[in-house]
């Protein structure tokens, strides 16, 4: 089967329904600079046409790895990266302000080998900056040629909604496209931030459909992944074994194993294909770290899944569920510290 295409919001520009995410290239997952380029070659030789990185991703060796293969091709390739994350312990080399992103956006240019990005995205909300300082500044890449479109990721639907209208207002940029995340065990983006996107015309490219290996088939029970697993590298949050979400989630494998064999494909392309069956959905980002793993992640190409094993999957996670609160990657500043929710004034001052 051949890979599908399709329009990134109203931008105008077709993108593949798969987008090679490159996260896994560089020291924090796959160092052999080499045996990356082999597996972006085979991406595109696929039909993927679209690449997703970040200018933290092994602190801009992702970057890099991917300016050197798409060397021979960038025309034929959309490239999207993205800031906000820490790049050194200086206070000023992250976040959303115009100072920053001059900067991070020479550098990623520089990194990519490339004189232009074809999708620049805010990584994540930065609570401390205007967003008219921020589609300000973006705005001013895209009149020097150095940003063709601009995005944002895991921002909440309130916050999607203010940059559309602050672009409106301001004759800024528009964001085209949100990246939230998206799979079987993680719905959330269905309660409002999907809906958000459709009414703005914009795309949304899901990142980890796989639930950060979940949904590979490789955890299960009496077995959840051995020394090498996440639960042995990380063993917090939804990684703890004997975390709620963790429970939950390895007694709904079984049954989703069942699910998938029942529609005739492997856990990998049910998880796969229930992403791409929304219709908010532009492109789904796989991450592969191996060849391996880009192969078994193809194969949901040319995958059409059904309503009713759609509607097997609903019965297991309700539409808009996200089962572990670890997997909310955004939430607001004030539910993670507590000065934040507690007036600094005693009870009866005087505040007028």
């Amino acid at each position: 089967m051949s890979m599908e295409f399709e329009y990134l919001g109203r931008s105008g520009v077709t993108v593949s329904r798969l987008c090679l995410g490159a996260m896994s290239f560089g020291a924090l997952g796959n160092a052999d600079h080499d045996d990356c380029h082999s597996i972006i070659d085979r991406a595109l030789d696929a039909g993927i046409n679209f690449i997703d990185t970040a200018d933290a991703y092994s602190r801009g060796e992702s970057e890099e790895i991917v300016g050197k293969a798409i060397a021979g091709r960038r025309d034929d390739v959309v490239v999207a990266t993205k800031f906000f994350n820490p790049m050194s312990r200086d206070p000023n080399h992250r976040g959303a302000s115009r100072r920053w992103i001059v900067r991070a956006c020479e550098d990623s240019l520089r990194r990519l080998g490339t004189d232009y990005i074809d999708l620049y995205q805010v990584h994540r909300l930065d609570e401390a900056t205007d967003l008219d300082e921020t589609l300000g500044a973006l705005s001013d890449l895209a009149r020097a040629g150095k940003v063709r479109m601009v995005g944002t990721s895991t921002f909440p639907a309130e916050a999607i909604v203010e940059a559309q209208w602050v672009a409106a207002d301001r004759g800024h940029i528009t964001p085209r496209c949100e990246q939230p995340p998206y799979s079987i065990f993680v719905r959330g983006a269905e309660r409002d931030v999907f809906p958000t996107c459709q009414k703005y015309g914009m795309g949304a490219i899901v990142w980890s459909p796989l639930n950060g290996g979940w949904l590979t088939g490789k955890y299960r029970s009496d077995n959840p992944g051995g020394d090498e697993a996440r639960f042995s590298r990380l063993g917090r949050g939804s990684w703890r074994i004997d975390s709620d979400g963790a429970q939950r989630k390895l007694a709904l494998l079984d049954r989703l194993d069942e699910i998938a064999a029942g529609a005739g494909v492997d856990l990998i392309t049910l998880a796969l294909g229930f992403t791409l069956a929304h219709p908010a959905v532009t492109s789904t980002i796989i991450g592969p770290r191996t060849m391996d793993q880009l192969e078994s992640q193809l194969k949901v190409v040319g995958t059409v899944l059904t309503d009713e094993v759609l509607d097997l999957v609903d019965e297991l996670v309700a539409p808009g569920e996200t089962i572990a609160r670890a997997d909310l990657a955004y939430e607001p500043r004030a539910l993670r510290h507590k000065h934040l929710r507690r007036s600094p004034r005693p009870i009866g001052a005087d505040n007028t």
